[in-house]
């Protein structure tokens, strides 16, 4: 599915009102996290829409017959809302450090000035109480948005999603992960060349390679062996 057709369809369910969708950007670290986690592979098979963020997972798909394109989550912020900008949709963002939600909120309220903010919210790092998640929830439908915006990270932010989908009243959440800080200018984005042809990774770890070297050596050598033994049908990954 193209980036135009997951605009299609989620502005489908907004004008039908719909509730309890979500949708993710799935990269390489979430397929690994599900091959290990039975609980997170439910959190992606409950999701409304799963997209491709990532090459690899687009040479996968199309190495087995199916058309696929990559769906970035900064792109597809941008994307959706160049192409939604007349319905008047309201956008709550939820997620980032302090200050950058609102940050976000009022970058692309410049950049597109029709845009109707509902609100944002920055949620402490840690897990919420049963009483702060309820708190949260509330503070979020008042707004009435349309669709929020979650940027807490994989796999944070899927799990939230799916915990909350049936609580929040907003016809859709989209897990864009590091699309807050990239868009906000926390964090540079890669060189298109590199995310074209499978390198995004390879960037942002010279970004932040003490947050993100553990992740990148474990998950790409498990995706990586995963690959190796279906190629020699030694064995069959779901």
């Amino acid at each position: 599915m193209s980036s135009g057709e997951a605009i299609t369809r989620i502005a489908s369910w907004i004008d039908g009102r719909e509730r309890g969708k979500y949708a993710t950007l799935t990269n390489v670290h979430m397929v690994v996290e599900a091959r290990r986690s039975e609980e997170f592979r439910g959190v992606l098979r409950d999701a409304s829409l799963c997209l491709p963020d990532g090459m690899p997972l687009v040479w996968m798909a199309r190495a087995q017959g199916i058309e696929a394109s990559r769906v970035s989550g900064p792109d597809f912020m941008v994307d959706f809302c160049e192409k939604t900008g007349n319905k008047g949709y309201r956008h709550y963002f939820y997620g980032g450090a302090p200050t950058v939600p609102k940050e976000l909120a009022q970058c692309f309220q410049q950049r597109f000035p029709s845009l109707k903010v509902a609100g944002w919210y920055s949620p402490p790092f840690r897990e919420l109480t049963s009483d702060e998640s309820t708190d949260v929830v509330k503070k979020i439908n008042d707004t009435n948005p349309d669709i929020i915006w979650v940027g807490l990270g994989c796999p944070k932010q899927e799990r939230w999603m799916r915990a909350n989908c049936e609580r929040l009243n907003a016809p859709v959440m989209l897990g864009v992960g590091q699309a807050f800080d990239v868009h906000t200018g926390h964090l540079p984005r890669a060189p298109k060349w590199m995310c074209e042809h499978g390198l995004e990774w390879l960037f942002r770890l010279c970004v932040e390679p003490r947050r993100l070297w553990r992740r990148y050596l474990v998950t790409n050598t498990s995706f990586l062996t995963a690959l190796f033994l279906e190629a020699l049908g030694l064995k069959r990954f779901e």
